[in-house]
């Protein structure tokens, strides 16, 4: 069960299809049922396939940021104030989100549906691209595209989903749009890890270490194909796949839970 629910963790992470609404929905509709503490926990997996992909790129901003490079210092800036927001969010309504978001599947089917549905009309929309180089990503634009990651604390509107949407609405590439989204993971799945870690110590035995050990493993393998051949799949074929995925996921979910009698 560990494993599957970490492959599902690596598969979706990256995607705009929310990993944690898929991992919701299938302990709703197959018992695979884990504390609700791993499913943030084996995101520590995924964070060290962004870290692995992108080790070079990450060493050179580092390098170029201790030696006074401004380009540097601006995109480092440009991350913080994309993760502001949501971090804030999130640490606030924290028991709220876990609670009765994460336990409602209707909410999440909703969410997934009408998410897929943005995503497909601004991926169709036409526009001109005005920034198509994350390292000239102005602070308006970071702070409009933090501002649209708060929506993903809901389950279902999923992180790199609302972000892109937020960036391609005011004038970002979709390859910029997507690679950006992996920059601003990094901060904010390392203080989600660790704050519900923090809040989550007295819970954390033996076997859910073991656990979350088999779904980090899975996470971290799969993630890293994902991050990989996901930028060249994007710009080949944009984001309609995933937009059509989100809704039929969405759409099958709702008509289950009524004929469930679970609306």
């Amino acid at each position: 069960m560990p494993l599957i629910l970490g492959i599902l963790e690596g598969l979706t992470e990256f995607l705009p299809v929310s990993s944690t609404g898929h991992l919701l929905l299938a302990e709703h509709f197959f018992g695979l049922t884990q504390p609700k503490t791993f499913i943030v926990l084996i995101q520590l997996g995924a964070i060290l396939a962004i870290v692995t992909i992108y080790f070079a790129k990450l060493a050179l901003l580092i390098r170029d940021a201790l030696t006074g490079k401004a380009y540097a210092w601006r995109f480092a800036l440009s991350v913080i104030l994309a993760c502001i927001p949501a971090i804030i969010v999130g640490v606030l309504l924290r028991d709220f989100i876990q609670g009765a978001l994460w336990e409602s599947p209707m909410t999440i089917c909703v969410t997934l549906l009408v998410g897929g549905i943005v995503l497909l009309l601004v991926d169709r929309m036409p526009k001109r691209d005005i920034y198509d180089d994350i390292y000239q990503f102005p602070w308006h634009l970071a702070l409009i595209i933090g501002l649209f990651q708060v929506l993903s604390l809901v389950p279902g509107v999923s992180r790199s989903g609302s972000t892109v949407v937020g960036a391609m609405l005011f004038g970002a590439s979709k390859r910029s749009a997507a690679e950006f989204t992996f920059f601003i993971a990094l901060p904010i799945m390392v203080g989600a890890f660790g704050y519900d870690l923090y809040k989550s110590r007295d819970l954390i035995d033996a076997s859910i270490a073991l656990n979350v050990a088999v779904g980090f493993a899975a996470a971290f393998v799969v993630g890293a194909i994902v991050v990989r051949y996901l930028l060249a799949f994007v710009s080949n074929y944009g984001f309609a796949p995933f937009a059509w995925w989100r809704i039929a996921v969405g759409g099958v979910g709702i008509i289950a839970l009524l004929m469930m009698g679970q609306a």
